[in-house]
């Protein structure tokens, strides 16, 4: 493996860019590389195997674009069969790589298409038969590869993308697999923060003579990155400290532990008046897109998120990231921190720290080479209200509609007006003589002839009335009945009990013929 280290930043008219991909940059206001971008493009340019190591937010996504649509541009399109493929380990990693591809892509005559979980296949497998370039996380690719959806047969640029986030989740057997599927001749380019949990494996056995760049050491903090530790008392000042950083006019990224935590906060924000959405593994892709596309329009300010999002959510202009709940590793913490000042741009890191909290903090800052002096605060301190700026205007949440049922919100008025009044009437009748047990098969007969002939005084008293006798039993119900005489024509004989035990031998007896 070859070392090169950074030099000056050429144009990229230097670097030999095709014209109409060099307008698609200029327009999406992109007139110069980064430095990843000029220490890697002489070499991807020209089809060389790439290892490249960068920080969060040093501009790697189009440090690989831009080669892939260069050498693939004017590609012809075979169904299923693609000539690029990018892997990343998430969906809204995957997401926004296909965003950023998109505008160079349909300049150079390419399509791009996105592969991942959550969402129908169908629509992906169609997709896949008109795209020279797939973007795709690793376990829904597999599952094309083996259905025989798609093959990797004519690939001729790879690219792993956070492939230490990869290892992180388990993936590199199914990355090791979709990566065998490609041509040997083929160009591979890897992009990692770190080479540890597997990522030099892939590296040695996949990479051909690959020349390696690191412009940023691994760990390194970005410069125009300012850290704040924040210390309270207990869990109620931690909340309302959590507002008032949570109140201010930009955008912010709220980090939790949790999906549930994350879910709780977003909706307690926005009952208080600061407009705020969730993002976490619960959800499914469509609510994920929607909530992402909320925050990046700005009708909601502030995002909720889990780790998911740590690596998958560029969105411009993030002034703020609160680490509500402290990472449980160093990585972690830099990629979470690594969503506000990219790309040049200046931003703010926050982690609220508990007591019982401090001793793990600091080791996890020692690790990820931030230095920051703790400060003890409240939500009115003056360290807070300076960070966080003008306060924005509070919005009214709109109330959630009552759950109704659909079949009664389509009855007209009159029929409901109706069924209450019928009601009204039952309860104001006078109660009802309860109603007596049904009497089974063979117990009838006996119960009939054990049963006194009643008569009845009252002629505005109504009895009930006598079950059903079946098959055999009714001949001797018949001689009972005939035998019965009332005293008062309107009544009715009263319905007799049921009657069990003794009475079936009468019943079988008084059946026969």
């Amino acid at each position: 493996m070859t070392t090169r280290s950074s030099s000056p930043a050429p144009t990229f008219a230097a670097l030999g860019l095709r014209t109409d991909l060099i307008d698609a940059l200029t327009a999406n206001g992109i007139t110069a590389p980064f430095p990843i971008q000029a220490a890697t493009l002489p070499d991807t340019l020209v089809g060389r195997d790439v290892l490249a190591r960068g920080k969060t937010g040093s501009g790697k996504t189009l440090a690989f674009s831009i080669p892939m649509v260069h050498r693939l541009a004017g590609v012809a399109v075979t169904p299923a069969r693609p000539a690029g493929l990018i892997l990343a380990p998430t969906r809204e990693l995957a997401t926004q790589i296909a965003a950023t591809l998109e505008p160079m892509a349909t300049a150079c005559g390419l399509r791009v298409t996105t592969i991942f979980g959550g969402v129908p296949q169908n629509r992906q497998a169609r997709a896949l038969k008109t795209a020279q370039i797939v973007v795709a996380c690793p376990g829904r690719l597999e599952d094309l590869m083996k259905q025989g959806l798609v093959s990797l047969d004519a690939v001729r640029i790879t690219v792993l993308d956070e492939a230490d986030h990869m290892a992180d989740l388990g993936f590199l057997p199914g990355v090791t697999r979709i990566l065998a599927a490609t041509p040997d001749t083929g160009q591979r380019l890897l992009f990692s923060a770190t080479l540890d949990n597997g990522v030099n494996k892939l590296v040695k056995r996949f990479l051909r003579n690959p020349l390696s760049h690191s412009v940023d050491e691994a760990h390194s903090p970005v410069p125009a990155m300012t850290h704040h530790i924040f210390e309270v008392s207990d869990a109620g000042a931690k909340r309302d400290l959590v507002q008032v950083l949570a109140s201010g006019t930009g955008r912010r990224i709220l980090f939790m532990r949790t999906k549930h935590h994350a879910r709780r906060l977003a909706k307690q924000l926005t009952a208080v008046g600061i407009p705020a959405t969730d993002l976490h593994g619960n959800l499914s892709q469509a609510v994920r897109d929607r909530n992402l596309a909320a925050f990046a329009a700005g009708t909601a300010r502030v995002l909720v998120a889990t780790d998911i999002a740590a690596r998958g959510v560029h969105v411009d202009d993030v002034e703020l990231v609160v680490h509500v709940d402290p990472p449980a590793e160093h990585k972690a913490y830099l990629h979470r921190s690594g969503r506000t000042a990219r790309a040049g741009s200046s931003g703010d890191v926050v982690t609220v720290v508990l007591p019982e909290q401090r001793r793990d903090v600091a080791a996890l800052l020692r690790k990820a080479a931030i230095t920051a002096t703790p400060q003890r605060v409240t939500g009115n301190s003056a360290e807070v209200t300076t960070l966080v700026g003008p306060i924005a205007p509070l919005v009214t949440a709109r109330p959630e509609p009552a759950a109704t049922s659909p079949e009664r919100d389509r009855r007209p008025a009159a029929r409901k007006a109706t069924v209450s009044d019928a009601r009204r009437s039952r309860s104001q009748a006078p109660a009802r003589t309860a109603r007596p047990q049904r009497v089974r098969h063979a117990d009838r007969s006996a119960t009939h002839a054990a049963e006194p002939i009643g008569t009845r005084s009252d002629a505005s008293a109504r009895a009930a009335r006598p079950q059903r006798v079946r098959h055999a039993d009714r001949s001797a119900t018949r001689a009972v009945e005939s035998t019965g005489t009332r005293s008062d024509a309107p009544g009715r004989a009263a319905r007799p009990q049921r009657t069990r035990g003794g009475g079936q031998p009468a019943a079988r007896q008084t059946g026969r013929r």
